[in-house]
Formats: C-alpha cells, sequence, structure tokens
C-alpha cells in the first residue's frame, strides 16, 4: 500500500497534543473549583478543535492519502511524524468525547483531586498522539506511556484496599505486550536498515513501501509479535488475563475508559500491522478469527457466572472484542467498515456502562449483583443510560449498533461461509442475556442486603446530565452511521484491497 501525504497549513494535530499535555502540568499546581474549571474548559475546547479537524477534512482523497501531516526531525531514525487518515479522525473524535465525560464524571462523583485531573488530561495527550502518529517507534513509547499513566491511577485511586496484586499483575501483562511490540518495531526498523545501507525508519510510509515476498519469516515474527503485543492490551482471547482483577479492584470507571473505551491496539493493527506485513496477515487470519470465535462463547459464558458488576463488564469487553477482531480478520470490505464503526459504537457504550457502574458504586458502595436491586426508583435516568448503553454493546436489530455488527456479519460470511458468522450471532445472543440480566438485578430486582446506608436521593442534577449525555451520543452514534462510514470508507477500502488478490474478491468496496 502507498501512502502519500498533504501538509498542514496549521499545526492543528500538533495544538491537539499540546494543550491537555500543557493544561496537565499546570493542574499539578493549580487547587480546587479553579483547577475543574480548566480541566473542563480545555476539554470543551479539545472538542471544537477536534470538531473543526472533521470538518476541514477532505472525505473525497483517496486511500493511503494522510492529511494535515506535520513533522520534524528528533534523534536519528526518532521522528515526530503525525498526519490522519478518516480513521485516525474517528479515533481522535473518540477520545476527545470520552475524555470530556471522563472529567464531567469527576465532578458528578465530587472528585476534585487536581493530579487525578491532571493525569487524566496528559492521558489524553498521549491516547491522541498515537492516533495521529505514523512513526511505529512512536506509537510504541506512546503505548509505554499510557500504560504508565494507568498504573499510576489504578495506584492512587483504587476502589480497593489491597490494589497492589491488581497492579502487579496489569503491570506483568503490559510489560510482556509492550516488550513484544518494541520486539516487531525494532525487527521492522533492522530490517529496513539492511535493505538500505544501514539508515533505520520506522516510518509507516517507508516500512509499507519495503515489501515482504509471500512466507516470509521476517513478515511472520512481525506479525505474531505486534498482534500478541497489541493483543494484549485489546485484550483478545486468551490474552485477557489482567482485565477481571483490573475491572474489580483498580478504578470504578477513570482508568478503564481509557484502555477499554479506546481501542489502541484495534487502531494499530489497522494503522501499521495490516499496511506493513499483509501477506502475514492473510496467511494468519484464520488462526486469528478461530482465537477470536472462542473468545465470544468463553467470555459470554463467564459473563453469565460473575457476580459482580464490573467483573461482568470485564468479560462483557472480552466477548464484545472477539467479535470485532472476526470483522478485522475477515479482511473484507464491509467487515472492515463494520469492526471500525464497531470500536466506535462499542468505545461509547463501554464507557456509559463503566460511568453509571460508578454511580451505582458512588450511591451504594458496593457493585456485587447479589446485593443490588431497586435502583430504578431512586436513578431511574442512571438506569435508562445503563440500559441503552448496554443494548448498544450488544447491537441486535433496533438498537443503536446494529448497524456495525450488521456489516461485520455480513462481510464475515462472505469471507469464511456460515460457521464463523453464525458463531458470533449466537455469542451476541448470549451477551444480550447477561447484559439485561445485569440490568435486571441492579435496577429492577428487591436489594439483596441492608440499604439503609445508601444514599437514596433522587438523582442528582450531575448525574441527570451525565446520563442525558451518554444515552444521548449513544443512539445519535448509533444510529446515525451515515458521517462515519462516509468517513472511514476510503482508508477501509484501501486495506481490504490489499487482500482482495489473495481472495480473488469482486464485490470487495464497502458501503
Amino acid at each position: 500500500m502507498t501512502f502519500s501525504e498533504i501538509p498542514a497549513s496549521s499545526p492543528l494535530l500538533g495544538v491537539l497534543q499540546l494543550l491537555p499535555l500543557l493544561t496537565g502540568l499546570v493542574l499539578i499546581r493549580v487547587r480546587g473549583e479553579a483547577a475543574v474549571a480548566l480541566a473542563s474548559i480545555v476539554s470543551l475546547a479539545q472538542l471544537f478543535l477536534t470538531v473543526n479537524l472533521y470538518l476541514q477534512f477532505d472525505l473525497h482523497q483517496p486511500a493511503g492519502v494522510m492529511q494535515f501531516a506535520e513533522s520534524f526531525p528528533l534523534l536519528g531514525a526518532f521522528h515526530y511524524h503525525a498526519a490522519v487518515d478518516g480513521v485516525s479522525v474517528m479515533f481522535v473524535l473518540l477520545t476527545v468525547v470520552i475524555n470530556l465525560l471522563n472529567v464531567a464524571f469527576t465532578l458528578v462523583r465530587r472528585l476534585h483531586q487536581t493530579s487525578l485531573l491532571a493525569v487524566m488530561m496528559v492521558t489524553q495527550s498521549v491516547i491522541i498522539s498515537m492516533f495521529v502518529t505514523v512513526d511505529l517507534l512512536w506509537f510504541t513509547i506512546m503505548s509505554l506511556l499510557e500504560t504508565l499513566l494507568v498504573g499510576y491511577m489504578i495506584k492512587c485511586w483504587p476502589t480497593s484496599h489491597d490494589v497492589q496484586p491488581t497492579l502487579a499483575r496489569y503491570l506483568q501483562f503490559m510489560a510482556v505486550g509492550l516488550g513484544l511490540t518494541l520486539f516487531g518495531t525494532l525487527l521492522l526498523g533492522w530490517n529496513y536498515a539492511d535493505a538500505h545501507g544501514g539508515q533505520w525508519s520506522f516510518s509507516l510510509y517507508e516500512l509499507a513501501e519495503m515489501g515482504f515476498g509471500q512466507h516470509s519469516t521476517v513478515a511472520t515474527l512481525v506479525f505474531f509479535s505486534l498482534f500478541y503485543g497489541l493483543g494484549i492490551r485489546t485484550p483478545l482471547f486468551p490474552l485477557h488475563g489482567w482485565l477481571p482483577s483490573f475491572m474489580q479492584h483498580g478504578n470504578v470507571a477513570s482508568a478503564p475508559i481509557y484502555l477499554l473505551g479506546l481501542k489502541v491496539g484495534v487502531y494499530g493493527l489497522l494503522r501499521f500491522v495490516f499496511p506493513i506485513v499483509p501477506h502475514a496477515v492473510w496467511e494468519w487470519h484464520t488462526i486469528a478469527t478461530i482465537f477470536a470465535a472462542t473468545g465470544v462463547f468463553y467470555a459470554a459464558f463467564l459473563a453469565m457466572r460473575q457476580q459482580t458488576l464490573r467483573e461482568l463488564l470485564a468479560f462483557a469487553v472480552i466477548s464484545h472484542t472477539g467479535i470485532l477482531t472476526i470483522g478485522l480478520f475477515s479482511l473484507h470490505a464491509m467487515a472492515l467498515q463494520g469492526a471500525v464503526l464497531l470500536a466506535l459504537n462499542f468505545g461509547l457504550a463501554i464507557t456509559g456502562l463503566l460511568l453509571m457502574t460508578g454511580m451505582v458504586w458512588q450511591r451504594t458502595r458496593t457493585t456485587r449483583l447479589s446485593k443490588l436491586g431497586g435502583l430504578l426508583d431512586y436513578i431511574p435516568i442512571v438506569g435508562l443510560a445503563f440500559l441503552v448503553a448496554g443494548l448498544a454493546i450488544v447491537g441486535m436489530p433496533g438498537t443503536p449498533g446494529f448497524d456495525a455488527v450488521h456489516f461485520v456479519l455480513e462481510g464475515s460470511i462472505k469471507r469464511f461461509g456460515a460457521l464463523v458468522t453464525v458463531a458470533a450471532a449466537l455469542g451476541n445472543l448470549v451477551a444480550a442475556g447477561f447484559l439485561l440480566r445485569a440490568f435486571q438485578r441492579a435496577f429492577l430486582a428487591e436489594p439483596g442486603m441492608d440499604t439503609s446506608r445508601w444514599d437514596k436521593n433522587p438523582a442528582y442534577p450531575a448525574e441527570q446530565v451525565m446520563a442525558v449525555i451518554v444515552i444521548l451520543v449513544t443512539v445519535v452514534v448509533g444510529f446515525y452511521s451515515a458521517p462515519w462510514i462516509e468517513l472511514i470508507r476510503e482508508p477501509v477500502n484501501g486495506l481490504s484491497g490489499l487482500f482482495a488478490e489473495y481472495a480473488g474478491d469482486v464485490d470487495g468496496g464497502g458501503h
């Protein structure tokens, strides 16, 4: 796949990265209401800048043309090089919206720790940097920084008194993932240097042009290193061992939102792995799909056995990530389009579920399903937002997110036939069951414990506003998918074109 770029007329991508970073540094010295006001204003400013990026983006540029390009050398082969296509713009928009909701959540929970706000703003900067870079080494280093920032949030603001085992497990898994990603990155840089007289490069443009022959050992090593490295953080089955403990004992929402709402691993596959080693991707895509289909059922059935809302959501993430991965590795334009849309809908939906779970925990100090119940009497708007977000994750007909799941299933049946598609659809039905069970137990059933210590006041204005925003954003994005389909059409068709020659596709174009 050949890439080119259109230089930026203004450093918009740089501002989107620097503004939250500088705000985070300033928040270290600011206290009280001023810190909350500053974080809120900057988050709204980020939304304005990102919408401006979307409005200026040229939807008619062909696949491989990156826009708003900025670059300058730093040290040797290490460069700052940022540019975006439609997929990048969509992920940046999602990042900014999710961070704004996360900042608002600190107001709802009355968490005025300025250090938490500072870490959140710096984390936003790092994640945006990952979504706009076209340098693989830069992407890997930013992944390390995000891992450390999320780990710091777990350590400093946990909901468990004994968070150290959870933190250790999280860091162990992430260290393995980062090590594999770095190995794959350096292997690509070394391979490029070997073919270009010792000149190293980690640029997407140059690595994608390098080309690997079929059955290349180097390409296979690169694929598995990056696939497993990114798969741990996504998380893909069976690389998810850190997630249940992370969900149960870490933050209720603030930290998980960044790891689970923003599918950096999925983006890394689309941006770097698929264009650079397409032969290896095609050679092993069936194996990846088998793991994904197994994970859909494995996680869905385990979710039915969980005793806490947070652990149930952990396995919901694993199950639905499996469906998303089936779409990716179908390598068909329609399924790829569905997978990217599913990442958008899934990110908003899991964010909504985590935020509403946080509000439940704030009032009851528990997420154990056997102890919850009757919450719809006190906070009906929170219950409604939880239900809407749960239905959006499921993607059943008539729910937000159905277009995305439909594209994934239609594309996968064209690539693999009925078996994988039926398996994914049945797994989705099981997912609908456990999410509806969670809603029924937490909001409709009789409480299973003494509720005298619960906060039974009607939903506070901040809770109402948060819940309404979650409902509106989830429904509008889920049902009105045309702008997002238009935004990602060209880059998705370009990626699918890499694999059409192997499959003999004649209908590879997306909607």
